[in-house]
């Protein structure tokens, strides 16, 4: 029996699960690029303009370049499979902004911890952070042009991170790149939620 065109079951549009990720590291280690990088819609910013004012406070060594600040935090969005999307949720790297950190983490079911390896130290709040609040993280090493090289097995060394936390290396301002790092999270997320039996908040 031929059906006609009007016969036809009509397939339903696929509802995503939209899961929440943080993109967490120190001052000026490239979590606002990585965020305009990989967002399909126009990244939300709250950049602001270094001011005089804040240097007593703010650390610029090794960013001296550096002119603005995101005060607030970044948002952006990337569609990883028809059926899951991510919301970005970029955090703001000084520690006179940490106070926002925890009502952004609300929610999350995981991170990223960017990493420079001129200034290693800067990302240990981080870590500490999601270490203290068993919030799943992958730590990726954002190459900047002239910075040293070195072994995802000596950052993992350096940081004194659990064995089964992910370390990989990445350009924050490639889309491709980010991309596969926002694909680490989730999987690492997810392995650690079903070896602790316990759902994924969604």
């Amino acid at each position: 029996m031929a059906f006609g065109r009007s016969s036809r079951v009509k397939q339903r549009p696929v509802e995503p699960v939209t899961l929440k990720i943080l993109v967490a590291g120190g001052f000026g280690v490239g979590k606002t690029t990585a965020v305009g990088a990989v967002s399909e819609i126009r990244p939300l910013r709250t950049e602001e303009r270094l001011s005089e004012a804040g240097r007593p406070v703010d650390d610029l060594e090794g960013v001296e370049s550096k002119t603005t600040t995101t005060v607030a935090m970044d948002f952006g969005r990337i569609t990883l499979r028809e059926d899951l999307v991510l919301y970005l949720f970029g955090t703001p790297g000084q520690d006179r902004f940490w106070f926002l950190w925890d009502e952004l983490a609300q929610g999350a079911l995981g991170a990223v911890v960017l990493a420079d390896t001129r200034r290693l130290e800067d990302c240990f709040a981080a870590v500490d952070y999601f270490e203290r609040r068993r919030i799943p993280f992958t730590v990726a090493v954002n190459c900047f042009d002239g910075a040293g090289e070195f072994p995802a097995e000596t950052v993992q060394a350096a940081l004194d991170l659990d064995p089964g936390v992910p370390v990989l290396l990445c350009d924050a301002r490639d889309r491709s790149s980010v991309r596969d790092v926002l694909v680490a999270v989730v999987e690492n997320a997810l392995e650690r939620a079903a070896r602790d039996r316990r759902p994924v908040v969604t």
